[in-house]
């Protein structure tokens, strides 16, 4: 009874000040009773950026005297006391080298070896050993050890995540604890309902680091409950969240749907690093939702000056990637101008390639920066840094060169030189949907008779790949595809399958948009045949008469 009055009158208190009047009016108090005091020290007196005020804690005589009744009698207090303490003392940042620490530790250990800790005290000692800086990765070992001999079915949410983070910390084990681990992802797909915000977070996290990509299940029902808790995740978490998305390949059109009304109502509040992330998933997953690109943009017009250059780039190349401008995109562009002549330097050279690269997908010239992209020096540092001059870098770099060349008339600087530029586009945007190909061109063969009048995936001398191509006399005749004499027009036909669009959407991507705008401004006529225009087309003879008015609008058709 005395114990439960305690409490309740510790538990009232909101200052360290007003907990040590308190425990100074006390003549005794049990070992339980002095944890229980730590414990509440550290909730009023840590908070994100650590303890509020170390000199009026850990000075204060009654904090000393709590601390050296658990030193000296560490081996006489209760399993609860010693542990509850000890997560207390780590919490408040004590020297873990200190004499205090090293009595708690040592004595958890010795009843950790003897057998003696049941699951909480397991739970709580592996909880204290995940802060400290460096573990024993011995102990931790020992506490998976004595885990594993316990009623997994029986664990409680909070045991359960413990035991995921203490495998995180042993991941290169990770193949000696998988049956463990199969028996773990099991019971959690049973309680996955009960799970907090941050647990849920942290068991997403623990089975990407742990590489549980046969945990499928468990991963299906973690992330399908993750969208009831966005509005609370904590910016980590929601990092945590994404990257699950990303690492396991799961798309969830409700999860999109909740960050749709989350992000613009607390874009302002939300740190950079987690915009950028969510950023990133609506990239990777091709999604282009309007709600929150919209309000990207809000933000880094208000406070770009404050993010890092990768957080600039995070928020300013998806928008390239999915070929979005949104309604301030003046506003937007003015500002990373302004950004990249103050902080040009400070770019490293694959991002600062990958941010002027997405910026010419939606037609923002970065041509004031062309002539250090140009440059002998900056390519050399591309080519010196992580992953050098492979097939992207040389493709967005050819692109820049296309378009200074093509779009951007008056640009009179350095160009790329040859050695550095790409044979052809070889990228997930430029492959044809060899499906949907075959349907077009077996729809041309009925239209032309003749197999020889088109001629499909036709490389040409301007590092563009024709899905299928088309040659016209003066008079309009079609000439056979081998000709090169007396062709008077070129028609392109870009057979775009769902690969080139963003996900359940008619916008092409920013690669296939910027394809077909050079393509036009090289003397192309460009007939653009998209998937969702043919994907009804039931015969030949519909596919025929399809092309017949796409291609050639202003002649009689067939009979």
């Amino acid at each position: 009874m005395e114990e439960q009055l305690f409490f309740k009158k510790l538990n009232s208190l909101c200052t360290s000040h007003e907990i040590f009047d308190f425990l100074s009016s006390l003549e005794v108090m049990s070992d339980t009773m002095a944890s229980g005091a730590l414990q509440r020290i550290s909730e009023v007196e840590v908070d994100a950026n650590g303890l509020k005020n170390p000199k009026g804690v850990l000075e204060n005589e009654v904090f000393r005297a709590l601390c050296f009744q658990f030193e000296y009698e560490s081996s006489k207090v209760s399993n609860t006391g010693l542990l509850n303490a000890l997560q207390a003392l780590v919490k408040l940042r004590v020297d873990p080298q200190s004499t205090l620490m090293a009595s708690l530790l040592s004595e958890g250990e010795e009843r950790l070896v003897k057998g003696q800790l049941t699951v909480k005290n397991l739970c709580a000692l592996g909880e204290s050993l995940l802060q400290l800086e460096n573990p024993s990765h011995a102990t931790l070992r020992q506490i998976l050890k004595c885990m594993q001999d316990k009623d997994i079915e029986k664990w409680s949410p909070r045991e359960m995540v413990m035991v995921y983070k203490v495998l995180q910390v042993t991941v290169r084990e990770r193949e000696q604890h998988q049956d463990l681990l199969n028996r773990m992802n099991s019971v959690t797909l049973t309680m996955v309902s009960q799970l907090s915000p941050k647990f849920t977070s942290t068991i997403l996290n623990s089975l990407v680091v742990l590489h549980q990509t046969r945990a499928v299940p468990l991963v299906t029902a973690l992330c399908k409950h993750s969208v009831k808790h966005i509005p609370y995740f904590t910016g980590d978490e929601l990092v945590n969240v994404l990257e699950a998305f990303l690492y396991f390949g799961h798309r969830e059109q409700i999860f999109t749907e909740a960050l749709e009304t989350h992000v613009p109502k607390s874009i302002f509040t939300m740190h950079p690093q987690t915009v950028s992330k969510v950023m990133q998933y609506c990239c990777r997953k091709m999604i282009l939702s309007k709600p929150i690109f919209d309000a990207v943009a809000e933000d880094f017009v208000s406070d770009a000056d404050t993010f890092t250059t990768d957080q600039i780039a995070g928020y300013i190349i998806p928008f390239g990637i999915l070929n979005y401008l949104p309604p301030n995109a003046s506003s937007l562009f003015r500002k990373l101008e302004s950004i990249l002549h103050t902080r040009l330097r400070h770019f490293q050279p694959h991002t600062l390639l990958n941010l002027l690269h997405s910026c010419v997908l939606i037609q923002r010239y970065p041509v004031n920066f062309l002539p250090k992209i140009f440059s002998p020096y900056f390519l050399q540092q591309l080519q010196a840094q992580p992953p050098g001059l492979d097939t992207t870098v040389t493709s967005q770099l050819t692109r820049l060169f296309l378009t200074a060349t093509l779009e951007c008339l008056f640009y009179e600087g350095p160009k790329l030189l040859p050695k550095y530029g790409l044979k052809a586009f070889l990228t997930p945007c430029s492959s044809v949907d060899v499906h949907l190909l075959k349907r077009v061109k077996t729809g041309l063969l009925y239209l032309l008779k003749k197999r020889i009048y088109f001629a499909s995936e036709v490389s040409t001398p301007y590092f563009y790949t024709l899905d299928i191509e088309i040659k016209l006399d003066e008079e309009g005749f079609v000439l056979p595809a081998p000709q090169c004499e007396e062709v008077h027009r070129r028609i392109a036909l870009c057979v775009d399958g769902r690969n080139r669009f963003c996900v359940n959407s008619y916008n092409l991507l920013g690669e296939e948009a910027i394809k077909q705008r050079h393509l036009r401004l090289l003397g192309y006529e460009v007939v653009q045949i998209p998937f969702f225009e043919i994907e009804s087309l039931q015969n030949c003879r519909k596919m025929s008469e399809y092309l017949h008015k796409k291609i050639f609008p202003h002649t009689y058709g067939p009979s």
